[in-house]
């Protein structure tokens, strides 16, 4: 009876315990935004810098510096990288400028070059490329601006709402822009035109977070503490509750495997977006998520207000 007691003790115990990383990246400071191509994982920090890892040895292998910045009281510090973008052999680095503006320099052919000063004041939050040539703007304001880098000029600027601007992703032809605000609905507008095409109302009943969206499905990390996942070609959408704010997201390739920030503890729940099957929680995550990212149907990096960069596998 005692062998049977301690057998199943055991068992539960497995069975809720939380898988662990299979590695661990150590960044230069905290990390606030993540990109991974050809084996390189770009981690933006806090630290003034976005590091580059090679992901088969966990190793810097190189980093892109911006220069510091004067606070109010006239001492230099790191210029926050809020966050980092990759086309072709450029890469985009949006930082924290004087006063509290935002800049944004490109990095091509190891020459860092500043393409929009902070001498603009504009109070950007995230930054994209469109294509070579022109970048998309996410301002505090909640307007959307799209910028020609060659002339130096705005394409258009259009304000989304007079909710605060939380997050925006691209679709993965860059048509489409989907945004994410404190109002819980999400704006979706074309990337040429600046048009609104559609809007996702009703799911999430207060701030999002953050929003991802990966082949047709899009998926958002709420403060109500609800993940919602549309699908807006079939019409399906559904929502999953949590017990803690949900602060974020992120979707498989295939937009059939979800993550999300699911309790007090960081961990990663991680679930199937068409069965709805939870297939594990992954733990071992030291601070509050700021980034889930998938490179394939199994594996994913999970980044956070810590220095530390954890990869999962789903088993």
């Amino acid at each position: 009876m005692i062998k049977n007691m301690l057998l199943i003790i055991v068992f539960i115990s497995v069975l809720h315990s939380n898988e662990k990383a299979i590695a661990t990246f150590n960044a230069s400071g905290s990390v606030t935004d993540l990109v991974y191509q050809d084996s390189k994982l770009y981690a933006a920090t806090d630290a003034g810098c976005v590091d580059i890892f090679d992901t088969a040895t966990q190793k810097i292998i190189h980093k892109i510096k911006v220069a510091q910045i004067t606070d109010f009281m006239g001492e230099s510090s790191d210029s926050k990288v809020y966050s980092v973008d990759l086309i072709s052999n450029k890469t985009l680095l949006l930082s924290q400028g004087q006063k509290g503006a935002r800049r944004i320099h490109i990095y091509e052919d190891e020459t860092l070059k500043l393409v929009l000063p902070d001498t603009k004041k504009l109070f950007i939050a995230k930054a994209k490329f469109l294509d070579e040539n022109t970048i998309i703007l996410g301002l505090l304001s909640n307007e959307i601006i799209s910028y020609d880098i060659q002339k130096q000029e705005v394409n258009y600027r259009v304000q989304i709402s007079q909710s605060k601007f939380s997050d925006f992703v691209l679709g993965k032809n860059k048509k489409e822009i989907i945004i994410a605000d404190e109002s819980g609905n999400l704006k979706i507008h074309d990337t040429k035109t600046a048009k609104l095409k559609s809007e996702l109302r009703g799911q999430n009943l207060d701030n999002v977070f953050q929003v991802d969206t990966k082949n047709g499905v899009i998926a958002t990390a709420g403060q109500d503490r609800r993940i919602v996942i549309y699908t807006p070609k079939s019409g399906s959408v559904y929502y999953k509750t949590s017990n803690f704010l949900i602060y974020s997201v992120g979707l498989s390739p295939s937009g059939e495997i979800v993550g999300y920030s699911s309790d007090e503890k960081n961990n990663i729940t991680v679930f199937n977006t068409v069965t709805k099957k939870k297939l594990g929680v992954y733990g071992g995550n030291k601070m509050t998520a700021t980034n889930i990212l998938f490179i394939n149907e199994s594996e994913f990096f999970v980044a956070t207000d810590d220095t530390i960069i954890n990869q999962f596998k789903i088993k």
